[in-house]
């Protein structure tokens, strides 16, 4: 091991700057579960028009369109984990923002879409720094092992525990599960700045728009990452298309309350848990094309069937084995990405490949929203599915192609 606590070749085990990384992904994604169940259970308190709650979620998200490329350079060219602490500490302070409007009574849309975006902004250069960061603490061999603990860390916390405690919480009281929120997030931070700093993979860094031009030209060489990226985006388009009123969904159509739909995302939160436990060996047993392909497949089916649950029970497990499947595509993809792409250069890559990827979610999530005032609060899930299926016959014969070429092209 190098004195930074970087990993060596010559010694292929998880390092302790990793799990390092792992605790602090484990204690924010608690926190990020809790806000998750928390702020559209504050938004339908506010208003029951599908229009308006969507607004929420595409405000989260727009950063990831606005920001990604110049996030990107950054992560390239500055320690990586401080980059990670120094968002999540600002993060803290936005939740704490809200924590307190929100025992005051005295928030509404406008105000909490904004604070939304204030939070996506910071999740853009955290999380592009998480990505890029795992190769340069593990060695390469034991990317799928560390990829797969981090996810299955990640939906623990933000899909199963996290989002229980959060209903439970807003239950009690409006304010506690954003004030859990600024706790979570502080601790994280704490435990990322104990990291030691990474060393730089290059000596000089380009300017930022030569950076940001360079990920922009190797994304578009790479004929897999390509595919992939674009299909990501599809993808993320029609997943927040249903999801961005799957809570009217539960507690207007299913009738659930606000701990049945609390218990509906931790329920629901299982299957991802066993895809990032499960997503080494499965990859490992029939290999990366097939593993894509059944999650990828598996999730037109299950979107299709969400619109048509008959009940809550039915939504859960619908909800889980599309976890499963999102899980493994994530851990797969995510580990291709770190394979192919050098670390020096990684930050700018994925800035790049996340922008195509989540840039639609805004667009996905408002529409969504149309769609359920006009054709009712299953429609969503059922117009997703269909995209989502065209999309995949759409990408199929490139994704196979450039898949069998082999993952080291560049």
């Amino acid at each position: 091991m190098e004195p930074d606590g970087t990993q060596t070749e010559a010694e292929p085990r998880l390092t302790a700057a990793y799990w390092r990384l792992w605790w602090a992904t484990g204690v924010s994604s608690i926190g990020d579960g809790v806000f998750a169940a928390a702020v559209p259970l504050l938004a339908v308190t506010i208003t029951r028009d599908p229009r308006l709650v969507s607004v929420i979620s595409a405000a989260a998200y727009l950063p990831w369109l606005l920001l990604s490329l110049p996030a990107g350079a950054l992560v390239d060219r500055y320690d990586r984990a401080g980059l990670m602490w120094r968002s999540q500490a600002v993060q803290a302070v936005i939740a704490a923002v809200l924590a307190l409007l929100a025992s005051l009574g005295r928030i509404g849309i406008p105000v909490l879409a904004v604070l939304a975006f204030g939070l996506g902004v910071c999740t853009v250069v955290s999380a592009g720094a998480a990505q890029a960061i795992v190769p340069d603490l593990v060695a390469k061999p034991l990317l799928h092992r560390a990829n797969g603990h981090q996810q299955t860390i990640t939906v623990l916390g933000r899909e199963s525990a996290g989002p229980m405690i959060g209903s439970l919480l807003f239950a009690a009281a409006a304010a506690l599960p954003f004030g859990t929120h600024t706790g979570a997030l502080a601790l994280s931070a704490a435990l990322l700045a104990s990291i030691p700093r990474c060393r730089s993979r290059h000596a000089e860094h380009p300017p930022m728009r030569t950076a940001i031009a360079d990920g922009l030209r190797r994304l578009a060489r790479h004929r897999l990452l390509r595919t992939l990226a674009l299909l990501l985006g599809a993808n993320t388009f029609c997943a927040h298309l249903g999801n961005a009123t799957l809570v009217l969904l539960a507690t207007q159509v299913l009738r659930l309350d606000t701990r049945g739909y609390g218990l509906l995302l931790a329920g629901a939160a299982t299957g991802g848990l066993l895809g990032g436990l499960a997503s080494a060996r499965v990859v490992g047993r029939i290999g990366a094309l097939p593993a894509l392909l059944t999650a990828l497949a598996a999730n037109v089916a299950i979107f299709a069937g969400i619109g048509l649950s008959p009940n809550a029970a039915v939504l859960g497990a619908l909800l889980a084995l599309n976890g499963f499947a999102v899980t493994l595509w994530n851990v797969v993809t995510v580990s291709l990405r770190q394979e192919i792409v050098p670390s020096g250069t990684l930050g700018r890559v994925n800035s790049v490949y996340r922008m195509i990827g989540w840039g639609l979610i805004p667009l996905g999530a408002l529409t969504g929203g149309l769609v359920a005032h006009v054709f009712g609060l299953r429609a969503p899930y059922l117009v997703a599915g269909a995209l989502r299926g065209i999309a995949l016959l759409a990408a199929l014969p490139a994704m196979i192609r450039a898949l069998r070429a082999g993952a080291g092209e560049r």
